[in-house]
């Protein structure tokens, strides 16, 4: 089966990801034999233009999956949790960027780069779930490592943007960045998040756990932990939001069982694909989220042992969270299921 013969549906189209799953189709030239845009009633009716062609936005309390091959579902977590089973129910191939099913034991958490193997046949649930945003680029830096150092010790910070809170959080950083700078008299615009963002961190994202974790945090170890196979491996987080329109960074320090060599380390990451290494030579000596470049790409830089602990390392890892975090991860499992014949 080709895409040529499916039919295509993408559920929370006129959000940020589904906007990027929009320009992924139009940028792989992927041609269907039916494309569907659907949401929520608040925004059924409208139209959206693509590829010169006006698209009327369907209501999701409304549609019928009997006919659609695969739906992209990316409209929220309680938004999944209430339609996702029906469409697959109803014959869709459901691949879900929310974290309704990323534990669900019949759902494969699928980074193509690294459990794609997981892919050759059609899951038990109908649901393929896509990780967090920030798991994405750092188990597939790990995976690698993983394999021939054996890692045994995770700790992550990660440095969200604003885009992880959808368009309207983009939107909310720019009108208190706007108002800060204006010296405006009214008081400071937070919106979606729980204090304003602009010129400031906010050490905390999605809600807080009785451990004391957030459950941003806890997507990170339970999520590693599932896609590398490693029930084992010691995980632990921090997740703060930083004052970025877009693009997530994280600081990641790991333990081996093995002796670390940086040179392996750099061959090993340069052998994985889909990743640019900065070396910290030249003028461009580790990636920024202003300044990343290839949007398609995980970026990896500050790659470094630590001297008195031989087992021990750090990597500075960026990537665009709404396409390798979220758009991106979902369009390579898709074209994996095509190209295996599984939808």
């Amino acid at each position: 089966m080709s895409w040529a013969d499916l039919n295509v549906a993408i559920v929370g189209a006129t959000g940020a990801v589904g906007e990027t799953l929009l320009s992924l189709i139009e940028e792989r030239n992927l041609q269907m034999r039916r494309l569907d845009l659907i949401a929520s009633e608040r925004s059924a009716g409208r139209t959206r233009s693509f590829r010169g062609q006006q698209y009327r936005v369907h209501d999701l309390a409304h549609f019928d999956f009997s006919d659609v091959d695969i739906a992209f579902f990316s409209a929220g977590t309680s938004i999944s949790q209430q339609w996702a089973r029906k469409a697959a129910q109803q014959g869709a191939l459901v691949i879900d960027n929310t974290n309704a099913f990323r534990m669900d034991a019949d759902s494969p958490l699928a980074v193509p780069q690294v459990n794609g193997d997981l892919l050759g046949t059609r899951p038990r649930s109908g649901i393929i779930a896509n990780p967090n945003c920030s798991t994405i680029p750092i188990v597939r830096l790990i995976a690698p490592l993983d394999r021939h150092f054996h890692v045994r010790k995770l700790i992550v910070s990660t440095y969200q943007a604003a885009s992880g809170a959808g368009l309207t959080g983009m939107e909310d950083l720019r009108i208190d960045a706007r108002q800060t700078l204006s010296g405006a008299q009214e008081a400071p615009h937070a919106g979606r998040f729980k204090v304003p963002l602009a010129f400031n961190v906010i050490p905390s994202i999605d809600s807080m756990l009785d451990t004391g974790f957030t459950l941003e945090e806890q997507k990170v170890v339970q999520e590693s932990r599932k896609i590398l196979r490693r029930p084992d491996l010691q995980v632990s987080a921090t997740a703060v939001r930083v004052p970025v329109l877009n693009c997530h960074s994280a600081a990641v320090y790991f333990e081996c069982e093995a002796p670390l060599d940086r040179q392996r380390m750099l061959a090993l990451l340069r052998d994985a694909p889909e990743v640019t290494v900065y070396d910290g030579q030249g003028n461009t000596p580790f990636p920024t989220p202003r300044f990343m470049g290839n949007a398609n790409h995980v970026h990896v830089g500050r790659i470094r042992t630590v001297p008195d602990m031989p087992e021990s390392g750090w990597f500075w890892v960026v990537s665009d969270n709404l396409r390798i975090g979220a758009a991106l991860n979902a369009m390579q499992v898709a074209e994996q299921v095509v190209a295996k014949g599984v939808c």
